[in-house]
C-alpha cells in the first residue's frame, strides 16, 4: 500500500508521492540524507520581484544515500511546484549534485545518479538563467555517465519537456509509465503554433499516442516501461544500475536516428503508427519490465 497519506486509488503509486517521498523511496530504507534542504532557504531570488510565491527547496529535492548498498544520489522536480519549472537555484542544485556525483568517481567512490523528471522544462520567469542552469545539467550528465549509469524516470504526471527533455535523452537509461510523456515542446505549444486543426492539446488519447511513455517505448527512445507501481520503479531501477553503463550511449547514436528521420516524408500527416515505423525497433526491455 501506499505509504502517502494522500494516496488516492489505493494502491502502491509512485506517481501520487511528492518530490521527497519519491526518493525516499528509491533510496535504500534509512540512508535518505537531504543536501541543501528546505531549511536553507535556498529560493529563488527572481519569483518574488514578480510577484510570485517562492518555495523553500526551489521545487527540487537532492537526496544522498544508498541503493542496493552502493552510494547513490536520486534528484527530483516537484511538479506541484511552478509545474515543475526549473530556475536558476533548482537547477543549480542538480547540476551540483550530478558534479560532485562525479568528483566522487574521480576519487575512486561509485557514485551513482538517478534523475526523477517532472518538469515543464526552463522557468520562463527566469529565462536566460534557467537556461543556462539546464545547460550545466546536460554537462554535468555527459560527464558523469563516463564513469556510472545515469537514470532517468518520467513518472507523470506533469511530463517531461522543453531542455529537460533533452537531459531525458542525455540519460544511460530512460524509465518510463504509462502516465509519462515525454517531448520537446509542450501539446499547449505545439497546438499555438501548428493550429488546433493539426493539434489539440485537449485532446488526451491524441497527445498520449504520440508522446506518451508506451510510444516512446515502442519507439526505442525508453528503456524500460514500467506499471505506476513504486515497488517496481524501484527494482527496475535498481536492476539498470547493476548492469552498469550501456556499450553505447543513446545520444552517441545520433547518426543512426538521423539516418532513420530522413526516411520520414514530411508532407505526410504523422501517425503514431508511421512515427514506429520510422524508428522500426525490435524493442528490447533492458529492464524486462515492459507491458503491452
Amino acid at each position: 500500500m501506499n505509504t502517502s497519506p494522500l494516496s488516492l486509488t489505493g494502491h502502491n503509486s509512485f506517481v501520487e508521492l511528492d518530490a521527497r517521498a519519491r526518493v525516499r523511496a528509491l533510496l535504500d530504507a534509512g540512508t535518505f540524507r537531504e543536501l541543501i534542504d528546505p531549511f536553507e532557504r535556498m529560493t529563488s531570488p527572481w519569483l518574488a520581484r514578480q510577484g510570485v510565491v517562492t518555495q523553500s527547496d526551489d521545487g527540487v529535492v537532492v537526496g544522498k544515500g544508498q541503493i542496493d548498498g552502493q552510494p547513490a544520489v536520486v534528484l527530483a522536480i516537484e511538479g506541484a511546484f511552478q509545474g515543475g519549472s526549473l530556475g536558476e537555484v533548482g537547477g543549480a542544485k542538480i547540476a551540483g549534485a550530478l558534479e560532485l556525483a562525479a568528483e566522487d568517481n574521480r576519487k575512486g567512490v561509485p557514485t551513482r545518479a538517478v534523475i526523477l523528471f517532472e518538469t515543464g522544462g526552463v522557468r520562463l520567469q527566469e529565462a536566460n538563467l534557467g537556461l543556462a542552469a539546464i545547460a550545466e545539467i546536460h554537462s554535468a550528465i555527459v560527464d558523469l555517465r563516463q564513469y556510472q549509469p545515469v537514470i532517468g524516470v518520467v513518472a507523470g504526471s506533469v511530463g517531461c519537456f522543453g531542455g529537460m527533455s533533452i537531459a531525458a535523452g542525455l540519460c544511460s537509461y530512460l524509465v518510463v509509465t504509462r502516465e509519462a510523456r515525454v517531448g520537446l515542446n509542450g501539446p499547449q505549444v505545439i497546438e499555438q503554433e501548428a493550429g488546433i486543426a493539426e493539434y489539440d492539446s485537449r485532446d488526451r488519447p491524441f497527445i498520449w499516442s504520440f508522446t506518451g511513455g508506451e510510444q516512446r517505448f515502442r519507439t526505442g527512445l525508453v528503456d524500460a516501461y514500467v506499471q505506476d507501481d513504486t515497488t517496481e520503479i524501484r527494482n527496475t531501477v535498481a536492476g539498470l544500475l547493476r548492469q552498469g553503463r550501456p556499450e553505447v550511449e543513446r545520444s552517441d547514436q545520433y547518426a543512426l536516428y538521423l539516418e532513420r528521420l530522413s526516411s520520414y516524408d514530411a508532407r505526410v500527416q504523422a501517425t503514431p503508427e508511421a512515427v514506429r515505423q520510422v524508428y522500426h525497433v525490435n524493442h528490447v526491455n533492458s529492464a524486462g519490465a515492459g507491458h503491452e
